[in-house]
């Protein structure tokens, strides 16, 4: 019970909703009992999901909690997808400043609030929108064009901003479905990517049709793509991954060195596919070390590397032999490759993140 001295809150009429799943194309939602005092020692979760190729756009029209430095009594939390893990997790507020606009880089996004029983302030509605595209500032991700892989909507404009969360490098977009409707020009419905976050910027492509579009790889931080159909005549749409260049993309031409997983020793992100190529010279042979390493563990159905996982193959490429795959916390022996080149793989899927790895190599005659 509340400490002396701290008088009660009013009591919350009946009815007052916390929590629960949201699935309209938009809405509103606000803090229990608000715009009166919210409830203490009350916890709510809200549950968003929109449709699959859309993402969840969420911005704070009202904000209010009690502040601590830390915020470690009344806080709001948002996350990237339906899992209450590190990963996932996009920010902790508390106080009067309003958390800034998110976009989720899927279709499903949770937000959290924790209320103590010490003080009680006012309040903290949002407003949320669905829409296909967003901001998305992930290391690497996957976009679909909406309803994937049923046939897209007619009249559907998407907007996918990639980049600008602190990454430096150039970005990677890889189509691995595409089937649009095609015509002469792609003047009907197409994708258009472009190099930098505004259609301003220089011009990419232009794709339409069944056939898959190039990789592409921006000179600058960000990307932008845009999906357009008109109002007849659909298809498939569209599926891509993209990744950006530095601490998850890097090639090693050094005869020694060392790197390891992105945010280490802090939680990896999730949804991500990176890749580590050591490249020596003719003649050598590449032996890596592996100094710590704390992945999600095997899968209890099957005992198996399911879900977060590093793999190790031998030459330049995922077609090469495997010469190990791991996950969970072990311990692990040095590899050794039987060419000059070998490639580390790191897969995380969308919850459930841990410390990461760090490695590293020499090259050997």
């Amino acid at each position: 019970s509340p400490g002396k001295g701290i008088p009660l809150p009013p009591l919350c009429p009946p009815g007052i909703k916390c929590g629960g799943v949201l699935s309209a194309p938009s809405g509103n939602f606000s803090s229990p009992n608000f715009p009166g005092p919210y409830p203490y020692e009350t916890e709510c979760m809200w549950l968003i999901v929109v449709a699959e190729g859309s993402s969840v756009l969420l911005s704070f029209s009202h904000f209010e909690l009690e502040y601590h430095a830390s915020c470690a009594y009344d806080y709001l939390q948002v996350y990237n997808g339906a899992a209450r893990d590190q990963g996932n997790l996009l920010g902790t507020f508390c106080g009067r400043s309003p958390p800034p606009p998110f976009s989720s880089a899927w279709h499903v996004m949770a937000v959290s609030i924790h209320l103590s029983v010490l003080l009680h302030h006012p309040h903290h509605p949002c407003l949320l929108a669905d829409a296909c595209g967003g901001q998305l500032t992930g290391l690497s991700g996957e976009i679909t064009s909406p309803r994937y892989p049923e046939s897209y909507p007619n009249d559907a404009e998407c907007r996918w901003s990639i980049g600008g969360a602190g990454g430096s490098g150039p970005l990677t977009l890889v189509f691995v479905d595409f089937q649009v409707e095609g015509g002469h020009g792609c003047g009907f419905d197409y994708v258009a990517i472009f190099d930098g976050p505004t259609p301003a910027s220089p011009r990419l492509g232009h794709y339409c049709g069944n056939a898959r579009p190039p990789r592409t790889i921006s000179s600058t931080p960000h990307l932008l793509i845009i999906f357009n159909s008109d109002f007849n005549i659909g298809g498939r749409g569209f599926k891509a991954y993209f990744y950006s260049a530095g601490e998850c993309q890097e090639v090693f031409t050094a005869i020694k060195g060392n790197f390891s997983s992105p945010r280490y020793p802090n939680f990896y992100p999730n949804n991500l596919k990176c890749q580590w190529s050591i490249q020596l010279p003719s003649g050598y042979r590449v032996k890596v070390f592996f100094l710590d390493m704390e992945l999600e563990g095997r899968s209890s159905l099957t005992g198996a590397c399911d879900y977060d996982h590093l793999a190790a193959f031998d030459g330049g490429a995922e077609n090469g032999s495997l010469l190990g795959h791991w996950c969970g916390r072990e311990s692990l022996e040095p590899v050794t490759s039987r060419s000059n080149q070998l490639l580390l793989v790191l897969h995380t899927d969308r919850n459930t993140a841990k410390r990461g790895f760090s490695i590293a190599y020499v090259g050997g005659k």
